[in-house]
């Protein structure tokens, strides 16, 4: 990946090996993001930022960070850089050192989320599964004493899984080349029906609510449609990742323009030969 600065990829054994996001660091990412909302606007949750990243690793071609990070944290202007130039700092961040370490923490996801999507699993109950990051606000308000319930009346939730969902499909949205169906129609059902399982978890959970994603013995917030969905939302994610694995990079097609005959009338219209006019 040009102008990245993740490691190469390491073996999928290695990189099931490295360490995920734990409880501190995932509270420490969302103090991180917290900040930089106090300089630039509209900068999402950690669940966004993780469908943004899960979308980016699926993506048919490798998108460097002066692409991707100025979309996502900046004003979507990809950042010109020369072959092996370092990042610049971006503007939401206090320093060198708070980006350097959003950049180390963003890359121990990353590594994560690449090895579980090319780990061989059958099942969504193998240890190995990719999990998103997905919230369910909705049980987490539910679980909270009566009194914070009342203060948060009236504000819209967001169901299960469905701010995830919404990054992911930023990322295909703001890359549609990256993203256009290929000419084989076997292959193009594929990712159509793969994006359609993800597009599907980025609207409301409007069923009756039985189960509790937050916690287990927490109060009914989501539909068991809505865990089915979310189920198929994770198979369409490894759906993807192989198709574009399975394609390789698009190829630009370049048509060359035929010159005209050393003889012919020149193209410019001078009315001479080409080989006396642009030819000679």
């Amino acid at each position: 990946m040009n102008n990245t600065p993740h490691p190469a990829p390491a073996d999928a054994a290695a990189a099931l090996a490295a360490p995920a996001l734990g409880p501190d660091e995932l509270d420490e990412i969302d103090t991180l993001l917290d900040d930089l909302r106090t300089r630039g606007e509209e900068i999402p949750q950690w669940e966004f930022c993780d469908g943004f990243l899960t979308a980016l690793i699926c993506s048919r071609r490798p998108i460097p960070p002066s692409e991707y990070l100025p979309m996502l944290l900046g004003d979507g202007a990809a950042i010109d850089l020369a072959e092996g130039e370092p990042l610049p700092l971006l503007p939401a961040f206090a320093d060198a050192a708070q980006q350097a370490r959003f950049l180390e923490l963003w890359m121990l996801r990353w590594n994560e989320v690449e090895a579980q999507l090319d780990a061989p699993v059958e099942s969504l109950d193998d240890d190995r599964t990719f999990q998103p990051e997905a919230m369910d606000m909705r049980g987490a308000v539910a679980s909270l004493p009566e009194d914070q319930r009342a203060e948060m009346a009236g504000q819209e939730i967001p169901s299960f899984g469905q701010v995830w969902a919404l990054g992911f499909m930023f990322a295909v949205e703001n890359w549609p080349e990256d993203w256009a169906a290929p000419r084989d129609k076997e292959a193009a059902k594929w990712l159509d029906d793969a994006l359609d399982s993800i597009v599907a978890l980025t609207e409301d959970d409007t069923g009756k609510p039985e189960v509790c994603m937050f916690s287990e013995d927490g109060p009914p917030s989501t539909s068991q449609a809505r865990v089915e969905t979310f189920g198929e939302a994770i198979w369409a994610v490894y759906d993807l990742r192989q198709l574009w694995k399975s394609l390789g990079p698009r190829i630009e097609t370049v048509r060359k323009v035929a010159e005209p005959g050393r003889n012919d009338p020149c193209w410019c219209g001078s009315g001479k030969k080409f080989k006396k006019c642009h030819g000679a």
